[in-house]
């Protein structure tokens, strides 16, 4: 939202400060968290760290002071903390991924191990994970392989690339689709899966 950009020497990083992708931070109301005051893309690492593109700790131009903090991704359900975190010149981190941390809403966060996680297969960008129906994330798969041959791959970078290997698959081993029916529960495809935030 600010123009940011990414600099070239973030892409030779590999191991667990390698960049994943982009993330969006937003900044919000303590009193009223659907108001949103501040927004800063960022980049996430294969550890999960969220940093400023040149990475280091990520900072938003903002008076101190109490504000939710919200994590969003291209195409996973965004999360957002309980309560407000005080927020000040120094760095203030924020771990969404510890169990420790209470997230607004109710299963804002899928849960693996001690380790929580943003629900992936938001591929049409609307708050929703669904499997069936209209609207839902599974048919912009088949779109975007050809819509006619469920067998076929793309490569690239795209939101239909749901667990972000660079390849977009409909069928076969890790492809696409699967994840999209697992984080609705599995064995109802008409379930679904909605977006905690306000």
């Amino acid at each position: 939202p600010g123009g940011e950009q990414l600099s070239a020497s973030m892409l030779t990083t590999s191991g667990a400060n390698a960049v994943v992708d982009w993330v969006r931070v937003e900044l919000r109301d303590p009193i009223s968290p659907s108001t949103i005051i501040a927004v800063r893309s960022a980049i996430i690492t294969r550890s999960g760290q969220v940093l400023s593109t040149t990475g280091t700790p990520l900072r938003i131009n903002v008076p101190a002071g109490s504000y939710h903090v919200a994590l969003r991704h291209r195409n996973h359900l965004g999360v957002m903390t309980a309560s407000p975190v005080q927020l000040a010149a120094a760095p203030t981190a924020i771990d969404l991924r510890s169990t420790a941390t209470a997230t607004y809403g109710t299963q804002a966060q899928r849960v693996a191990g001690q380790t929580r996680l943003m629900w992936s297969g938001e591929v049409v960008r609307d708050g929703w994970v669904l499997y069936t129906g209209g609207g839902n994330d599974r048919d912009p798969i088949l779109q975007a392989i050809g819509g006619t041959v469920p067998t076929n791959v793309v490569d690239g970078y795209a939101p239909s690339d749901v667990n972000m290997d660079g390849l977009v698959k409909y069928t076969g081993g890790r492809n696409d689709r699967d994840p999209i029916l697992a984080n609705i529960g599995g064995t109802v495809p008409t379930s679904s899966r909605v977006e905690q935030l306000p």
